[in-house]
């Protein structure tokens, strides 16, 4: 067999392969949908919560709704946002759920001291069945820093 011949003939399995890896990569490629192609909705910096995440504002407004339920979440305890109705610590909750309303569409606010707290307990609650659950994004430090007061300190 000539160099040239050798040489061709090793250069073509090489091709075929490429060839057929180059198809099922695309074939796996189209069989993923575009919503499989794009990243996380949630980034290192904020873990996904269970709860919908709130600005001191409309966490105040929030609370201010007649039937809403106010948790602190935090442990150790480092005061209250005025109008808290319950304090679980954030990893007692499914464990102290009968504190919690028996109504799992009673709409609740979770807060902790600077976040990470409250979005635990927002998962228990939503593996509780709650649905409508808002938490604090910041915790207390973000309402303190809005201006806001914090009691029992």
């Amino acid at each position: 067999m000539s160099k040239s011949a050798r040489s061709t003939a090793v250069s073509r399995p090489s091709r075929s392969l490429t060839a057929v890896l180059t198809a099922i990569g695309v074939l796996g490629l189209s069989a993923c949908s575009s919503e499989d192609l794009l990243p996380a909705p949630t980034s290192q910096l904020e873990p996904a919560s269970a709860a919908r995440m709130v600005d001191p504002g409309e966490f105040a407004a929030a609370i201010a709704e007649p039937n809403r339920v106010t948790v602190n979440v935090h442990v150790p305890f480092e005061g209250d946002i005025p109008g808290t109705d319950l304090s679980i610590p954030f990893d007692q909750i499914a464990a102290q759920a009968e504190l919690l309303p028996t109504d799992r569409r009673t709409a609740l606010a979770i807060y902790c001291r600077s976040g990470p707290m409250s979005t635990v307990a927002a998962q228990a609650l939503r593996d509780l069945g709650y649905t409508d659950v808002v938490e604090l994004r910041g915790g207390m430090r973000a309402w303190q820093a809005d201006g806001r007061q914090v009691t029992g300190i």
